[in-house]
């Protein structure tokens, strides 16, 4: 044991080998550091503890060796932890675990350009003095939805939150029973509600609801009739909801602000591209609902953000919610944000320059088109794969079009010599990560989230999940 102890490289003289030299370039000497003292500590526990009858005598070349593997293996773990690009081919265009809508390379460049130095985030270029964050924004967005006014904050559950704090604390807000939905990380509208302040007034039933059922629940303390658009689930057959129109109608009689939370924030008609027809901001705004909240990285195709259009008067109540400074957008996003709805003013090209809206409006044409180009390109350097073109389902995802299949085109790849779930996980592995679909024993490569640019990569991927060494 005494031996094995001795033999046991200091931290120092590890730090200083050139096997650890060549990863200073990548990480700092802190971490490094860190790392090596916690693996000589156990390797120290493990000597001290183990049976010295069977234990082998390393020598100190073998234990520094055996470091340094350890080393490695425990920065790849941490790098594997850290937030970075993947390639999505699962057919789920709004991935949420993927990080939602990727965005357009238009609002990449701008904020790498505008981010690399200072920038009049909150200055007035024309006036030389403080200005506000969200002035060219909100002009975009009262031109794009028709919106008297607009505020942007950090996510669509904030946006809700505070607008019923600022609009209907202490007082009554009406919903739907089959409206109470529960959005992504378990939060609910009820919850949301009572956390504002406000006391929620359940009307109707799970499948139908009247505008009967509003006007018996109003009083004299209630603030605002709630719609929540059912972004995440149907509710089919025997059913009825009460549209927004009708609502806007009699809380107009009863002096009742009319909110709705439409979620998935979609701009266009997406019926004219064979999608379902999604209610557009513009539509709603139209209608006459004095409060409408979405999110900016679902069908909008932009940034996590959240957004509130509406009347002035309103919206400049909920700006003067001290609680908005807590829930404001970031410069990053909001840059994204700015671009992305820039690009909706070239109506023409819109659904070519926003990636989520020309991967949803992909023709099955288009699809086999891509999936034979990556097919030729696999087969080209991996011979002994078998590769297959067939039909598949996508999905929207992501709390957008519920219900909704899309019609796809996959390759389904196979190896005789390796478990398809093995491959899975040598993908995500790979140092650009490919996240696949694994279907009977096969590797599932859905075309719809591939980008040309990927292609490259995933033959290397392939490559290296399919190699020799695998195969043993």
């Amino acid at each position: 044991m005494k031996e094995q102890l001795r033999n046991i490289p200091s931290v120092n003289e590890l730090l200083e080998s050139s096997q650890i030299s060549r990863l200073l370039k990548d990480h700092d000497r802190v971490t490094l550091k860190a790392i090596i003292i916690e693996k000589i500590n156990l390797l120290r526990e493990e000597i001290v503890f183990s049976n010295p009858a069977k234990t082998h005598v390393l020598t100190k070349e073998e234990i520094k060796s055996q470091l340094i593997n350890q080393l490695d293996e425990e920065l790849a773990l941490k790098e594997r932890k850290r937030i970075q690009k993947v390639i999505n081919a699962t057919g789920i265009v709004l991935h949420t675990n993927l990080g939602r809508a990727p965005l357009p390379k238009k609002a990449i460049e701008k904020i790498r350009d505008t981010v690399s130095g200072y920038c009049n985030l909150e200055y007035d270029l024309i006036q030389g003095e403080r200005g506000s964050r969200y002035e060219s924004v909100e002009e975009l967005i009262t031109e794009l939805t028709g919106a008297e006014s607009a505020l942007i904050v950090n996510n669509n559950a904030a946006a809700v939150f505070l607008c019923l704090h600022t609009l209907a604390s202490e007082k009554e807000v009406i919903v739907s029973r089959s409206e109470q939905v529960e959005i992504g990380g378990s939060f609910r509208i009820p919850d949301i509600i009572n956390r504002s302040g406000a006391k929620m007034i359940e009307v109707g039933t799970t499948n139908k609801t009247y505008i009967k059922d509003y006007e018996d629940a109003v009083t004299e303390n209630t603030s605002v009739f709630l719609k929540v658009h059912k972004s995440n689930y149907k509710i089919e057959g025997f059913t009825r909801e009460v549209q927004g129109k009708e609502l806007v109608d009699l809380a107009k009689m009863n002096d009742v602000i009319v909110m709705e939370d439409v979620g998935s924030g979609v701009l266009i008609d997406l019926s004219e591209y064979n999608l379902p027809y999604e209610p557009t901001v513009c539509h709603l705004v139209s209608e006459g609902i004095d409060i409408v909240t979405f999110s900016g990285d679902k069908l909008l195709g932009g940034p996590q953000a959240g957004i509130i259009v509406g009347r002035r008067e309103l919206i400049g109540r909920i700006k003067g919610n001290p609680l908005t400074r807590m829930v404001r957008i970031d410069k990053l996003s909001l840059i994204a944000l700015q671009e992305v709805l820039s690009l909706y003013r070239d109506k023409e090209n819109v659904i070519k320059l926003i990636p989520i809206l020309s991967m949803l409006t992909k023709t099955q044409d288009e699809l086999l088109i891509a999936a034979n180009q990556l097919k030729a390109l696999i087969n080209h350097k991996l011979e002994d794969l078998e590769v297959n073109t067939i039909e598949e389902e996508d999905s929207t995802g992501g709390g957008a079009l519920p219900g909704t299949v899309i019609q796809g085109i996959a390759l389904a790849i196979e190896c005789a010599h390796v478990n398809a779930n093995r491959i899975q996980k040598r993908l995500r592995e790979y140092t650009l990560p490919i996240i696949v679909r694994v279907k009977e024993d096969k590797v599932i490569l859905s075309m719809r989230t591939i980008s040309q640019g990927d292609y490259h990569h995933i033959v290397q991927g392939l490559g290296f999940a399919f190699s020799k060494e695998e195969r043993n």
